[in-house]
């Protein structure tokens, strides 16, 4: 199925989103950048279609807003970033004229897409939203953004002698590569879309034969 078709109004408030995302303080994270928002987005217009009865300018607005407060993940608040981002949101949209009736549509949207906050998706557009975000963690981009995270952080590659885990406890708190295990491969049977399990599951594939031509050549001493 073909992606979203963007109607005038979308094309409207996507720039208009944008301009706002640019107003704002810009963040240092290379891993939720302007480039991230519209990754986030595309996988969106992607479900989109198989989900006729959703509202599309709701998950516009949450794609492009749903970081406005991105806090690192090793942050004592991060649980509350995306309520504070739904915040924040609410009230530049508000003030941009944005469509009052859909404000609360959003506000949930992006509450729900963050893993850490644990907020079930109660609508197809927070399904969507949530389902879209978590895919740009998988895939090419997925394992760049992982070991960029994991750079910033201080963590290791992966363990010195043991990459695969075999035997030992997995850490991705001290090691990138352990990071695939414990968390990237269970996000397809998490996500809430048939659409986007389909399509975690290509991009977990990549993630796995990866993983096995890294710890070949890491072993290769």
């Amino acid at each position: 199925m073909s992606p979203l078709d963007l109607t005038p109004q979308l094309q409207h408030w996507q720039q208009l989103l944008i301009g706002l995302l640019q107003q704002q303080d810009p963040d240092a994270d290379g891993a939720h950048d302007l480039t991230h928002f519209h990754r986030v987005w595309a996988v969106a217009r992607q479900i989109l279609p198989h989900h006729p009865q959703a509202d599309a300018l709701v998950v516009l607005a949450a794609c492009y807003l749903h970081d406005l407060v991105n806090l690192p993940k090793n942050h004592p608040d991060r649980a509350q970033a995306s309520r504070q981002a739904a915040i924040k949101a609410s009230q530049l949209l508000a003030d941009a004229g944005f469509p009052a009736d859909k404000l609360a549509a959003v506000v949930h949207a992006i509450e729900a897409h963050s893993f850490s906050a644990n907020i079930p998706p109660q609508s197809d557009e927070a399904r969507i939203v949530q389902d879209a975000d978590r895919m740009d963690a998988l895939g090419a981009i997925g394992l760049a953004r992982m070991f960029y995270t994991s750079g910033r952080m201080g963590r290791q590659l992966a363990h010195p002698d043991n990459p695969s885990g075999d035997g030992r406890v997995l850490d991705d708190r001290e090691y990138a590569l352990d990071h695939i295990e414990v968390k990237l491969e269970k996000l397809p049977s998490m996500m809430q879309t048939e659409a986007g399990r389909a399509m975690a599951a290509e991009r977990v594939a990549r993630l796995h034969a990866f993983r096995q031509q890294f710890i070949e050549e890491w072993l290769a001493r």
